[in-house]
């Protein structure tokens, strides 16, 4: 089956933004508005949701905010005072699985659904100008951190979206080029692909 009519095959503008995609782990003190955030977010919202259960949610921290989460990051690491690891853009957008129960709908997919919302969140994002880095750490998964954006049971972090804007003095990104053909492959028939034996792991 070919392409839509008047589609190209091999890029548009989707295409274009996904191919020129970087983290930015410097920005400026520049973000989008709380009303810019919710036309992306709406956008972002599309991803693939089977059973439309929508186990996600995103918290917006600003300002003061990020004070209190660097509080609660060196809580959760027993240490005093407050990280400034927060403090590194102006905009962090908190990303939450929050998990609804399912006869269909496995655990491990309800998390898929919500990485994908913050996925394409964040190239929305950087599509509109914006610096973005996903950006985790063990304390994801702590009770102070937890307790500081007021998580319910059946919610984990999944990490923050650092937002800001882009320096005009940042050195273009570096990232090595996929080979599509070293992960792309078609079911085996008996013997295992080439793609399966590299990543199959050695037998000790």
């Amino acid at each position: 089956m070919s392409a839509a009519s008047g589609a190209d095959p091999v890029g548009g503008a989707v295409f274009d933004a996904v191919s020129r995609r970087r983290s930015w782990s410097r920005v400026t003190d520049e973000a989008p508005t709380h009303e810019e955030l919710l036309r992306l977010v709406s956008a972002a919202g599309r991803v693939a949701d089977h059973s439309s259960l929508r186990p996600w949610r995103l918290i917006e921290l600003r300002d003061d905010d990020r004070e209190r989460l660097g509080r609660a990051i060196n809580k959760a690491d027993g240490e005093e005072g407050s990280s400034s690891k927060p403090l590194r853009a102006p905009l962090l957008i908190a990303v939450v699985a929050s998990y609804r129960k399912s006869s269909k709908v496995p655990r491990w997919e309800q998390e898929a659904v919500a990485s994908g919302v913050a996925h394409v969140l964040s190239l929305l994002l950087d599509d509109a100008g914006w610096g973005v880095i996903w950006r985790t750490g063990h304390y994801t998964r702590s009770k102070a951190v937890a307790k500081a954006h007021g998580l319910s049971k059946n919610e984990e972090l999944l990490g923050w979206l650092y937002v800001g804007g882009k320096p005009e003095s940042a050195r273009p990104g570096r990232r090595q080029e996929i080979d599509a053909t070293a992960v792309v492959s078609r079911m085996p028939h008996g013997r295992p692909s080439k793609a399966a034996r590299k990543g199959a792991p050695e037998n000790g």
